[in-house]
């Protein structure tokens, strides 16, 4: 990998969206966002053009043409083949097998016990690259996995990534959430999804200045609120919101 320092921390995202200039519209327009049309998707002639996202002059995430709307999170990963089998291994399965992106790196999309899927990538020299510990505005600043037994599932991703117990908090009739992370980082959390929530998935939120603010935008450009905005422990705010084509993400305003 291009740092080793990598190994279980997320380093990407996609988009998978049916409509990519829909979605563009809405993420610049709402977040800020630009764009960068850097290659054919996954590095093959003649394939449709792979669009970044950016923050500033960042590349932070990309877009990638499917028939459902969602986002998918890259963890970084020794070596891509070990990771999908031992997904297998432990109760998981291999979604989309391993697949080299020339110049770029290696990757597979594996699912977890629970349903919730997930990326796994190996990078090469130049490839992107975790984040930095305090994320700047529009960067992705946290993570979280809803899922029908987060124990079951911070088992399964202990053993994939080294991921640990943070802390644990008490959501009275919600159950707890936990905080997960590594070395004492926190990466994001995990809790027991609600029965009216349909499966198990991640939810990745976007570092902004003003929660209320985008809320509106989100509102104004054809998106939803799904909850919030709200003010959570420690004085932050957060806000989950649904895109126009149905993709969940959510925002998070730190103090």
């Amino acid at each position: 990998m291009a740092e080793s320092t990598d190994f279980g921390r997320f380093v990407w995202y996609d988009l998978m969206t049916p409509d990519t200039e829909v979605s563009k519209r809405f993420y610049t327009t709402v977040l800020g966002w630009g764009t960068r049309v850097d290659r054919p998707l996954m590095g093959i002639e003649g394939q449709p053009p792979y669009t970044m996202l950016t923050a500033g002059d960042a590349p932070i995430a990309g877009i990638v043409p499917v028939s459902e709307q969602s986002w998918l999170g890259y963890v970084g990963v020794a070596n891509v083949g070990r990771s999908a089998m031992q997904a297998n291994d432990l109760g998981g399965k291999v979604l989309f097998e391993p697949h080299d992106i020339p110049r770029v790196g290696r990757f597979a999309v594996i699912e977890d016990p629970q349903g919730a899927a997930i990326a796994v990538f190996q990078g090469l020299e130049g490839s992107p690259s975790s984040q930095p510990v305090t994320p700047k505005p529009l960067e992705f600043s946290w993570r979280e996995l809803a899922t029908t037994n987060w124990r079951a599932a911070l088992d399964f991703y202990r053993a994939m990534f080294g991921w640990e117990r943070i802390r644990e908090s008490d959501m009275g009739s919600r159950g707890a959430y936990l905080v997960f992370g590594q070395r004492g980082e926190p990466y994001g959390g995990m809790f027991d999804r609600p029965p009216e929530m349909p499966g198990a998935a991640w939810c990745y939120y976007v570092r902004v200045d003003d929660v209320r603010e985008v809320a509106n935008k989100v509102r104004q450009n054809g998106g939803q609120i799904i909850n919030g905005p709200v003010e959570v422990p420690g004085g932050e705010w957060i806000a989950q919101c649904r895109d126009p084509s149905g993709g969940i993400f959510a925002m998070h305003q730190i103090r």
